[in-house]
């Protein structure tokens, strides 16, 4: 399967993890946007632990790119909170989510259509803040999405990016799920195309499921210093105290970084 074959594929398979209600397709509150206009708000990258304050820069007017951040959580929280919006994602459904409540809040947020690793359609150096939660797990590859980045922020702006420890993709998932068990399975990096028996690829395919891809520590965050960004920030997470994930009562399995295109041009 070609990479804009699993764009596709994924494209409908979050369209219909819309429909079943996933968390992360879960609009924020009227209450919630209504109290990030009063300057009290927090969002995620993760999915428990909030974006500690002091990582956004003033964002009275900024212009932010909210990547791969369908879902009407993250936008309207950044635009209520005085920020210029704009929000790119490959899933329509995810964007009516922002469209939503931009309208049922009198917020301006632009949505955009499109993959995460071609943001051909913004000029160089428009952005001062990207916020990007994770997502690149439904992608093959992420340097290009690093790159890109890079190129779309202006110099001192912030990249704030939620990705999967890859260690999260070693197991063999079914024997966790069914016993608890944590059993070495597959090498890294992981992908469900490639990884898995033929068998269950299919079966994979055929239940509709996003297509999720276990990226390395060196694309992950060697990708971005390789970009040019400077990481000024980092965090692990987990699901939170209610999860039945086998591998969280042992690890955090999630990472939250703060990267800033520096002021200063790479030689």
């Amino acid at each position: 399967m070609q990479c804009s074959d699993v764009r596709s594929f994924n494209r409908s398979a979050w369209d219909r993890q819309v429909e079943d209600g996933n968390p992360w397709t879960v609009p924020v509150s009227t209450k919630e946007v209504q109290a990030a206009r009063q300057g009290r708000w927090q969002i995620l990258l993760t999915p428990s632990k909030p974006v500690p304050r002091e990582w956004f820069p003033d964002l009275r007017g900024l212009d932010v790119l909210c990547l791969a951040s369908g879902g009407g959580q993250q936008a309207p929280i950044l635009a209520a909170a005085g920020a210029t919006v704009t929000v790119l994602d490959n899933s329509p459904r995810q964007l009516a989510r922002d469209r939503f409540v931009a309208e049922r809040d009198s917020l301006s947020i632009v949505t955009v259509e499109g993959d995460m690793a071609d943001l051909s359609t913004f000029e160089a150096g428009h952005f001062g803040l990207i916020v990007h939660p994770v997502s690149n797990c439904f992608v093959p590859r992420i340097r290009p999405v690093w790159a890109e980045a890079f190129r779309v922020l202006r110099h001192g702006g912030v990249l704030l990016a939620g990705f999967n420890n890859p260690v999260a993709y070693l197991f063999d998932f079914e024997l966790a799920e069914q016993t608890g068990v944590l059993q070495a399975k597959h090498r890294l990096p992981y992908s469900d195309l490639e990884s898995l028996p033929e068998e269950e690829v299919r079966r994979y395919l055929e239940q509709g499921e996003p297509l999720e891809f276990g990226h390395t520590l060196e694309d992950q965050i060697g990708g971005q210093l390789d970009a040019g960004f400077v990481i000024t920030g980092f965090y692990e997470d987990g699901y939170g105290e209610s999860s039945d994930d086998p591998l969280s009562a042992y690890m955090r399995t999630f990472i939250a970084t703060r990267a800033i295109k520096s002021l200063l041009e790479r030689s």
